[in-house]
């Protein structure tokens, strides 16, 4: 599993509610407590407005390090961890890839806020998770080649401008590919769209969204 694999696993605020209650349904014969032993996060981190008192105890009885960041209402609890990572000092200069999981799906201003900090944090892979797709930014700064996995991802994809308009967009892979296309809000925007082979590429004048269908087990 993912996690186990990952170099640092943190819940943002009220996340280590989820990892404590849903985690433990997706190994249905391994007793709960073991589960939760085994994928206990390094760091719990935010303005601890919504992780409940009792998850809280657990995962500091198992040793894991929990930040309060109620004085920062300026910023969301993603934005904090984000910048908790871009601090440590062993992974400077490093090519990370930031993995959110439950990032998508619940509140709309709360997607709104994650997306934002795609946006914000713009020259770090993040990659927001849900249990129907995954959302990255692709910076206009670079030619992207994006590798499919079609076991678990795909075909319905979609590529969305952020911040402002693309006067144009390029793309290849794709049933109905942009070329020198002009997207925007009001307008046209790729949506529905689907990948037809294992790579797409993509270059345009402006941030764009990329987001891909995730395959049900």
């Amino acid at each position: 599993m993912g996690a186990r694999a990952a170099k640092l696993r943190i819940c943002a605020d009220g996340g280590a509610n989820r990892l404590y209650d849903e985690l433990p349904l997706l190994f249905p014969y391994e007793a709960a407590l073991t589960v939760r032993n085994r994928y206990k996060p390094d760091l719990i981190k935010g303005d601890m407005d919504s992780v409940r008192d009792d998850v809280l105890k657990f995962y500091k009885d198992l040793g894991t390090e929990v930040v309060d960041a109620s004085h920062d209402q300026d910023t969301t609890d993603l934005h904090k961890c984000i910048d908790y990572i871009r601090d440590l000092p062993n992974l400077k200069n490093q090519n990370i890839c930031i993995l959110v999981a439950g990032a998508l799906g619940g509140r709309f201003d709360h997607e709104i806020g994650n997306i934002n900090v795609l946006c914000l944090f713009s020259s770090t892979r993040i990659i927001l998770l849900s249990d129907d797709c995954l959302i990255q930014l692709l910076p206009s700064s670079h030619h992207h080649e994006i590798r499919i996995l079609p076991a678990i991802e795909g075909p319905h994809c979609g590529l969305i401008p952020i911040g402002g308009s693309s006067k144009s967009s390029t793309t290849t892979g794709l049933q109905w590919n942009l070329s020198d296309t002009e997207m925007r809000f009001g307008g046209l925007i790729s949506t529905s769209n689907i990948v037809t082979g294992d790579i797409v590429t993509v270059k345009s004048d402006s941030d764009l969204l990329w987001t891909i269908s995730i395959k049900k087990a």
